[in-house]
């Protein structure tokens, strides 16, 4: 579940090309995505079905600290980088955008 936080860590760094709030609600979303993604890739439907409520959780749980810290600390291009990332492995080598 922290995994997505890593990958926030793994983002932030101070920026003069900040990004938007609805870019940062974005890449939340898809990082709390990629990581139930992968909890979730063998789960039967009733599991699915948990996995989705404790999705929404972790994303209305983290929200307002993980906006806050893009906004001010990380790169439009990482926030690019992860957006297009299909895996949390492909987020973390955003890491190494310059």
């Amino acid at each position: 579940m922290k995994r997505w936080i890593l990958g926030v860590v793994l983002l932030a760094t101070g920026c003069k090309n900040a990004p938007s709030e609805e870019q940062c609600k974005q890449l939340l979303d898809h990082l709390v995505d990629l990581e139930f993604k992968k909890a979730g890739a063998t789960a039967s439907d009733s599991a699915k079905g948990e996995l989705a409520k404790q999705k929404q959780a972790v994303s209305e749980a983290k929200s307002a600290e993980f906006i806050d810290a893009c906004t001010k600390k990380t790169a439009k291009s990482r926030i690019d980088c992860a957006l297009a990332a299909v895996d949390l492995e492909g987020v973390a080598k955003c890491d190494e955008v310059k």
